[in-house]
């Protein structure tokens, strides 16, 4: 089966443009926040709360992406920095935005007096499943994909020519496959075993973090720092953080630090 994307435009109506890739990060959001609201009430949090952490989200992740993904390319921007502001044009990094969102989400844990750890727990079935809509965006943007293949399944890029391998379908049936993972935690948590506050979560950096470093490898366009692959770097970091968090809680049997102290 071949893919071949039929543009990156919906529609175009003068001045305005509707994108697809804005299209599916719009409805990954709202879908996101929906799904985060209802796993919430089995956390006794408050839903409204997360409403008003998805904004904080918001305004953490796109402009952490955005500089993340200029800072392991500014060779290019340096010779024209007026490029920069044009987030439209693309040019974001997933590893970015899970920074800034992290960052934003802990700072608003501590105003709202609400355990990170459970937010984060709360968050990760969303964040996997908005990363699998997410990246069909890249598919109408032709863009983020392989090597070239022979393989039956493949996507042809007119502009190149040839057929590659489709890495963003690879790294949207393993987010759906890490969603799957991430609910059936979270159901059993609630129905059988108490499942310690943060768990969720570092299963979440861990599962996704295997899926993208092998994909990263196929990759055409990766960031890179020097001869390494960026994202593969920080997959690896991501394993191992989330591998010492497990252990911390089920070897170590004690709680994941936390801005605000968690009652376990």
């Amino acid at each position: 089966f071949t893919f071949v994307s039929p543009g990156e435009d919906i529609f175009q109506i003068g001045w305005f443009r509707l994108k697809w890739y804005g299209l599916l990060i719009a409805t990954a959001v709202l879908i996101g926040v929906n799904l985060s609201t209802q796993l919430a009430k089995s956390r006794q949090i408050d839903p409204e709360a997360i409403a008003d952490l998805a904004i904080w989200l918001v305004l953490g992740a796109i402009p952490s992406a955005r500089l993340y993904y200029v800072a392991f390319e500014w060779p290019t921007y340096a010779q024209h920095p007026e490029q920069i502001i044009k987030i439209w044009e693309g040019g974001i990094a997933i590893h970015g935005a899970i920074i800034g969102g992290s960052i934003a989400a802990m700072i608003f844990a501590k105003l709202k007096q609400i355990s990170f750890w459970q937010l984060a727990d709360v968050i990760a079935p969303s964040l996997a499943l908005g990363q699998a809509i997410g990246r069909w965006g890249n598919f109408f943007n032709s863009e983020a994909f392989g090597s070239r293949t022979d393989l039956p399944w493949r996507l042809y890029i007119p502009k190149e020519a040839n057929y590659f391998h489709p890495t963003f379908l690879y790294e949207s049936l393993w987010n759906l496959l890490v969603f799957t993972i991430l609910m059936w935690l979270f159901i059993d948590d609630t129905r059988q075993h108490r499942l310690k506050t943060g768990s969720i979560f570092l299963v979440y950096l861990i599962a996704y973090s295997i899926g993208r470093f092998g994909i990263e490898g196929l990759r055409m366009d990766s960031l890179m720092f020097g001869s390494l692959r960026i994202a593969q770097i920080i997959s690896l970091v991501g394993i191992a953080l989330g591998s010492l968090g497990l252990l911390w809680l089920y070897i170590r049997r004690r709680n994941l630090p936390d801005v605000v102290s968690t009652n376990e």
